[in-house]
């Protein structure tokens, strides 16, 4: 058995080089809503069942409807008013079931990145080749429809196998939100390609806050500034990011979506020092500038491991 998946090398934080986002920006902010699909009665995985409560479960199937018939739209219009572009975390399946998201994001210019077909159907006993083509699956829904290339990629349901990594970078991909280690990015090890792993938050997400920690919109909203606070402070140093995933489902119920534009408003206030952006944007600019410098620091602490897919460009 491995001790360590062997997908980044241990970085500390302190004494890093330096990073600055573009415009002299302290903290990249991005938002990724999660527009999913989840089948009402999905085959069966021996690994992990789709519905909790059991299968078919319409309670759960009806909730999340909602969030594509209602709670979506409800978000997208808070995100116009303070300008910001979301990067959608989505379900490719979504395009043949709801092509009116689809349109009505793309026409903001907002960002796709793959969550896999259905968040329901995990990763969890595919082989190689059937994720492989799962992943070509999403790039070419995603361009059919939209003539976007997509860039980043979360797995269904956060189940990535062994083989996820080194299948997204060979399909050139450039980020992954699948990995938790950091509040800046940093590139991962593969056999090819320059993927880095880009800060999304399970601590922020509202999935977590609002159905795991039963927090309340006010509590929600409170985090998220001090959240915020501490990222900014520290960019003063060097450059974090911030994401805030989300789920229309959830955070666009009516008693929820006034305390969550809250938030957002305090995050806009500070226009000067953050720049507000999609996820596609971060790490195109990381790759481009921060991936040499960042690979030299790593190996100069003489902290790198053995088996690194990294190449210097």
């Amino acid at each position: 058995m491995l001790s360590d998946p062997n997908l980044y090398d241990y970085w500390p934080y302190a004494g890093r080089p330096k990073l600055v986002w573009p415009g002299e920006k302290k903290l990249a902010f991005w938002i990724a809503p999660n527009i999913e699909y989840y089948e009402y009665a999905p085959p069966a995985n021996p690994k992990r069942q789709a519905w909790p409560r059991g299968n078919p479960d319409i309670v759960g199937y009806s909730q999340r409807s909602w969030g594509n018939t209602i709670g979506h739209w409800r978000l997208m219009e808070l995100l116009d008013k303070y300008g910001m572009r979301g990067s959608i975390s989505l379900s490719i399946g979504l395009i043949d079931h709801h092509p009116e998201i689809i349109e009505a994001v793309a026409e903001r210019d907002w960002e796709f990145f793959s969550h896999g077909i259905y968040n329901t159907r995990f990763s969890y006993e595919m082989t190689e080749d059937q994720e492989r083509a799962v992943i070509r699956d999403s790039i070419e829904s995603v361009e059919r429809a939209t003539g976007q290339r997509i860039r980043g990629y979360l797995a269904p349901a956060l189940t990535h196998t062994e083989q996820t990594m080194d299948l997204i970078a060979e399909e050139d991909f450039w980020y992954t939100c699948d990995l938790f280690q950091d509040d800046q990015p940093q590139p991962v090890k593969t056999k090819s390609g320059k993927l880095i792993s880009l800060p999304y938050s399970l601590e922020v997400n509202d999935v977590i806050t609002y159905s795991v920690m039963g927090y309340t919109p006010d509590q929600y909203t409170d985090m998220l500034k001090r959240h915020f606070d501490q990222l900014l402070e520290e960019g003063e140093e060097s450059g974090t990011v911030m994401c805030i995933p989300l789920h229309a489902y959830l955070v666009s119920q009516p008693h929820r979506l006034r305390p969550f534009e809250e938030a957002l408003a305090y995050i806009a206030s500070h226009s000067d020092d953050v720049w507000i952006t999609t996820g596609r944007e971060i790490a195109d600019y990381f790759r481009n500038t921060y991936w040499d410098q960042s690979l030299m620091d790593i190996r100069a602490r003489g902290v790198a491991k053995g088996g690194s897919g990294f190449e210097l460009a």
